[in-house]
């Protein structure tokens, strides 16, 4: 199981990032990204704390661990700047908080996260061709969410993906321990957004290219 977001207390999960990857581990997972929310004003101090996290923890675990953010409603015209300091700080994964259906995000987020190059665009709802095209184009994944609320677009992000060539990943947006996904219950949501057996193994192969 390979999981590309996640958050701690350090934004509005429930765990410190050593009992996240302590339950994560027993769950049967192999890698697992810290991606809390941010902003500009907390993107220093809390990618400084999960570096520091992973850089602890990593010697006692078997399982890889990396560091990263979820850029979360920040302006559309504000993602670029944040995504470009992100990877000044060493990020190991770069994610825009997209445009859900479940929570007010502004409109022309999807489009500037595809335009920055962020590396995932999380749940981004109702993704246009264009969108998802230009996903596609930016090597800018789109993910399959496991998290309700936000996986109610899943069918239609998997068809987007599709028709456009556009690479999808799998993310449990772990807030709380009842959130950690083991890998049948990630198969099944893949093949519940109407991926196939293929689509869902190539879905966690794409996932390991920000463990490497």
């Amino acid at each position: 199981m390979i999981d590309i977001h996640s958050h701690t207390l350090l934004s509005d999960g429930e765990l410190l990032p050593a009992e996240l990857a302590r339950r994560a581990e027993a769950a049967g997972y192999r890698a697992l990204a810290f991606t809390d929310h941010v902003d500009p004003s907390t993107l220093e101090s809390v990618l400084t704390t999960l570096k520091k996290a992973v850089a602890d923890l990593q010697p006692y675990f078997d399982m890889r661990l990396i560091a990263g953010v979820e850029i979360t409603h920040c302006p559309p015209g504000q993602i670029a700047e944040v995504v470009a300091h992100a990877r000044d700080l060493a990020a190991g994964i770069v994610i825009v908080h997209g445009e859900t259906l479940s929570e007010p995000v502004k409109q022309g987020t999807n489009a500037a996260a595809v335009e920055a190059r962020a590396d995932v665009l999380a749940h981004p709802g109702l993704i246009t061709p264009e969108e998802a095209a230009g996903a596609a184009g930016n090597g800018v994944c789109l993910e399959i969410s496991a998290r309700a609320g936000h996986s109610l677009a899943n069918g239609h992000v998997a068809a987007a993906a599709r028709r456009a060539g556009a690479a999808l990943v799998f993310g449990t947006d772990t807030h709380s321990p009842e959130n950690i996904c083991p890998r049948e219950r990630a198969e099944r949501i893949g093949l519940g957004a109407g991926l196939s057996g293929d689509e869902v193994d190539e879905m966690f192969q794409t996932g390991w290219r920000f463990f490497k």
